[in-house]
């Protein structure tokens, strides 16, 4: 991408089908998800899913209606606990109410204290629960795992788990997405194939700060690679911009 800038209106509309629109806040109600809902149906299109509370789930698959956004939601959220059982509680709950993508914090702090078989446990108890058709995205805390060696070590579990999708941040700590943390992600997955995806999440604000995340992927993985079913960012505050600019473009 960055041998050929492309245009803003050009790169809202490539970043759109590839947004994970979020809305993690802990005051969030009924209504104030339904005015999101109604929000992601912009002219353009819309975004790859829509991620809240579990809470939430049933009025985000009633307010899409048959649209082809997806619904998402988090488990293990943001503590990134250490309890199996739990974690695989949640997600059925989850799944139950609507749930099509399950984003799971990685017991990180086990990792940090050495106990990857722990943290691999409770990945692998919420891929068993998530089954076949529920797509699942492991949020590593790239941030709190902070060296290169570490957040290996995470992508791995997660690559050795069949995850679907390796996620940076919960955005719910002081370092989230940082685009060093995702070349290393991006590499791993590069190196096992390609076959997971990628998702940037925490403190993506504008549109600029969205294409560094596609410039590291189209460098390592190629532009075909690229799609809603291999790449995702997660933000809120970016689709105000996203939205604005494809608005003037109209």
């Amino acid at each position: 991408m960055s041998a050929n800038p492309i245009s803003t209106s050009t790169l809202a509309a490539l970043l759109l089908p590839l947004l994970d629109l979020t809305s993690l806040g802990e005051d969030d109600t009924p209504e104030a998800i339904r005015a999101l809902c109604a929000r992601a149906r912009l002219p353009s299109g819309l975004p790859a899913a829509l991620c809240v509370y579990p809470e939430h789930v049933t009025t985000v698959r009633e307010a899409l209606g048959d649209t082809s956004t997806k619904v998402a939601t988090v488990v293990n959220f943001p503590d990134g606990g250490s309890d199996a059982a739990r974690i695989a509680r949640e997600t059925r709950r989850a799944i139950a109410a609507g749930a099509d993508e399950i984003d799971m914090v990685l017991p990180y702090r086990a990792l940090l204290a050495g106990d990857a078989a722990l943290a691999r446990l409770c990945v692998d108890a919420c891929r068993a629960a998530c089954g076949d058709g529920v797509l699942l995205k492991l949020i590593i805390e790239s941030g709190e795992l902070a060296t290169p060696e570490r957040i290996r070590e995470a992508c791995r579990i997660g690559l050795d788990a069949g995850v679907d999708f390796l996620k940076t941040s919960t955005g719910k700590v002081s370092i989230n997405a940082t685009p060093e943390a995702a070349a290393i992600m991006l590499d791993e997955i590069a190196a096992a194939g390609g076959r997971c995806g990628f998702k940037a999440a925490g403190g993506i604000r504008t549109l600029a700060a969205a294409a560094d995340y596609l410039e590291l992927a189209d460098a390592r993985l190629g532009a075909d690679w690229i799609s809603p079913q291999r790449f995702r960012i997660g933000a809120s505050a970016l689709f105000d911009e996203l939205a604005a600019v494809l608005a003037a473009a109209a």
